[in-house]
C-alpha cells in the first residue's frame, strides 16, 4: 500500500519574462498530510505544483521528497502521481489498461501490472470495469480511473490540479469525501490545486492561501478560517463582516470600539497581536457568528438595526441588515421566527468578544 514521503518546498521562484509567477514559496508538507493550495486565477498555486511535478523549472529555489532533493530530475524519474482536471486518460485503451500504463512504462511484468490494475480499481470503488471503454464511463467513473492510474504505482506524493472541476456540485461533493478517506487510509501524501474554498476546507488538513505567487496565510482550515492573519484572507475564505471602526481604549487583550463618525455603541474584540498603531480598523465578524438576539436575551457586544433583505437557502437564512457600523450579514437557521423580519423591521445583534477580528484600516493586503 502507498505510503506518503514529506514534501518540502524552499524559496521556491519562478518568472515568466517581467512578471513572477511564484515568489518564494517555502511549505513544509509532512508525510501523509493533505495540503491544499488556494488561491484565484494568477496567484501561482498550478505553477508551484507544475514544479513539484516537474513540468515546469524553477528559477530559484528546491524540492525536497523524503529529504531528497529532485529539482534537477525529470518528471519521469520523481515516481509522483498526478491528476488533472482534463484526466488525460487514453481512449483508445480500455480502462484496465489505462490503469496499467504507468506500470508498463516501469517494466513491470504483464501479469503483475494487470493484478495491480485490478487491485487500484477495486480500492477506487470501479471493480470488474476493467474491460469497458473511457467513453463508456461517466464524468465521476472517468475522475475515479485517472485517481486509480496515479495511485496503481505507489507514488510517495500524489498532486492533484482541480480534478474535480469538470464535475456537477453533487458529485464533487461526493468526490471529495471519496479522496478523503482514500488518503486517509491509505497515508498518502497529496498537494491539491484548487480555487474553490469549501472543497479546500473541507478536505484539507492545512491550506496555504496564495495571492500574487507568494502564501499569504498556511495552516489548518480552522484556524485560518476564524484568525486570518490580513484582510484579504478574511474576504477570501468565506463570508466576513468588515467593518470600519475606531479604536476608543484597550486594556489587556480586549479592544474597545466604536463606528468610525460615532461614540457609540461601543463594542470589543480580542486582539490577537500588538495593539494598532492606527485608531482607524476594520472589524471582522463571520455571519455565523452573529446572533439576531430575542427579546430579553442579552449578548457581550450588542448593536440595534434595520433589516434590508432576507435571503433563504433551504435550512438557512442570511439576514442583512442597516447599523451604525455599516450593512451587517448574519447566518440563523430557517426557524420560523425569520419570516418576521420583513424589510424594515427592527431587531438587536450580538456576538461574543472572541469572535471578532481587527484589522488596521491601511491593511492593503
Amino acid at each position: 500500500m502507498p505510503k506518503g514521503a514529506a514534501l518540502t518546498l524552499s524559496g521556491l521562484v519562478k518568472r515568466y519574462g517581467e512578471h513572477l509567477a511564484v515568489a518564494g514559496i517555502t511549505l513544509d508538507i509532512g508525510a501523509g498530510e493533505f495540503v491544499t493550495l488556494l488561491g484565484a486565477s494568477g496567484s501561482g498555486k498550478t505553477t508551484t505544483l507544475m514544479m513539484v511535478a516537474g513540468f515546469v523549472e524553477p528559477d530559484a529555489g528546491s524540492i525536497r521528497i523524503a529529504g531528497a532533493s529532485v529539482e534537477r530530475i525529470p518528471p519521469e524519474r520523481r515516481n509522483l502521481g498526478v491528476v488533472f482536471q482534463s484526466y488525460a486518460l487514453f481512449t483508445h485503451m480500455t480502462v484496465a489498461d489505462n490503469i496499467a500504463f504507468p506500470l508498463r512504462m516501469r517494466r513491470v511484468a504483464n501479469a503483475d501490472a494487470r493484478k495491480r490494475a485490478a487491485k487500484a480499481l477495486e480500492m477506487v470503488g470501479l471493480a470488474g470495469y476493467g474491460a469497458r471503454r473511457i467513453e463508456q464511463l461517466s464524468g465521476g467513473q472517468q475522475q475515479r480511473v485517472a485517481l486509480a492510474r496515479a495511485l496503481v504505482f505507489e507514488p510517495p506524493v500524489l498532486l492533484m490540479d482541480e480534478p474535480l472541476g469538470a464535475l456537477d456540485r453533487k458529485l464533487r461533493e461526493q468526490m471529495q469525501g471519496e479522496i478523503k478517506n482514500l488518503q486517509r487510509s491509505l497515508g498518502l501524501t497529496v498537494l491539491y490545486v484548487t480555487h474553490d474554498q469549501e472543497e479546500a476546507m473541507v478536505m484539507s488538513d492545512r491550506i496555504a492561501i496564495m495571492r500574487n505567487g507568494a502564501i499569504e496565510q498556511f495552516g489548518p482550515a480552522a484556524d485560518i478560517y476564524d484568525r486570518p492573519v490580513s484582510h484579504f484572507v478574511a474576504d477570501f475564505l468565506g463570508e466576513s463582516n468588515l467593518w470600519p471602526a475606531r479604536v476608543v481604549s484597550v486594556e489587556a487583550d480586549v479592544v474597545t470600539l466604536v463606528p468610525p463618525d460615532a461614540g457609540a455603541p461601543r463594542v470589543h474584540a480580542r486582539l490577537r497581536g500588538p495593539a494598532p498603531d492606527d485608531p482607524r480598523v476594520r472589524l471582522m465578524l463571520r455571519p455565523e457568528r452573529i446572533a439576531i438576539l430575542e427579546s430579553g436575551v442579552s449578548a457581550e457586544n450588542e448593536i440595534s438595526g434595520t433589516v434590508e433583505r432576507v435571503d433563504i437557502n433551504g435550512p438557512t437564512a442570511r439576514v442583512f441588515s442597516s447599523t451604525p457600523f455599516g450593512i451587517a450579514t448574519a447566518r440563523c437557521s430557517r426557524a420560523p421566527g425569520v419570516s418576521q423580519f420583513a424589510p424594515g423591521a427592527a431587531l438587536r445583534l450580538g456576538w461574543s468578544t472572541a469572535d471578532g477580528v481587527v484589522f488596521s484600516a491601511t491593511d492593503s493586503r
